[in-house]
């Protein structure tokens, strides 16, 4: 497939870039600095401003089948990154016809009760992103809500039940973001995850 990534200069867009090339599908690397993306046979670097109208971001999804939103401005632009430039990404989508459409989330961010204090602006981000995705487009979406990151090598193993706060590799995280892209069965759906003891492949076919 032909796959517009949204933060393609990440942590996790660069892990989820390498999974995608691995299974033989062409990128769309999107990214404010697409110089720092490297680009091959592959990989095509896109300069993707979020803060641009919706037609003007509609045009650098060229010709792409599926797109995943995994951008973040790590607080530092969260209205217009996190939260808007994800809703005009979707609606970007919607004018060009692409109905995949993968967003990268936090774990509970549609939970409110299950917020930490010190990350509530973020996650009032995080939370109208997902809402809207879910209540307001007719994408064909997933939602994946991981918990804290780490710089850890992945296990390939994950867990789906996660009731507290969780940790996850970086590497896993961009596994299950790969796996589930043609999964159906995670279509219309918010998947939390933790690191765990269940293969990927294995959790995401009981999701």
């Amino acid at each position: 497939m032909k796959i517009f990534v949204a933060g393609a200069t990440g942590r996790v867009g660069q892990e989820l870039i390498k999974e995608l090339v691995a299974k033989d599908h062409f990128i769309y690397a999107a990214a404010r600095h697409e110089e720092n993306v490297v680009a091959s046979q592959q990989v095509q670097p896109v300069h993707l401003d979020l803060h641009k109208e919706v037609t003007a971001i509609s045009e650098d999804l060229a010709e792409a089948e599926a797109i995943y939103f995994v951008a973040g401005s790590r607080g530092k632009d969260l209205l217009q990154t996190d939260l808007y430039g994800a809703v005009k990404l979707m609606q970007a989508a919607e004018q060009r016809g692409i109905k995949r459409y993968i967003q990268l989330s936090s774990l509970f961010a549609t939970q409110p009760a299950k917020w930490p204090d010190s990350l509530r602006d973020y996650y009032i981000a995080k939370f109208f992103a997902d809402r809207w995705l879910q209540d307001n487009t007719q994408l064909d979406y997933t939602i994946l809500q991981p918990g804290t990151l780490l710089e850890a090598p992945g296990s390939g193993k994950i867990t789906t039940q996660v009731e507290e706060r969780s940790e996850n590799s970086i590497e896993n995280v961009a596994a299950v973001l790969a796996a589930i892209l043609e999964a159906r069965n995670t279509t219309k759906k918010i998947i939390v995850m933790g690191d765990g003891q269940t293969p990927i492949t294995e959790a995401i076919q009981k999701i």
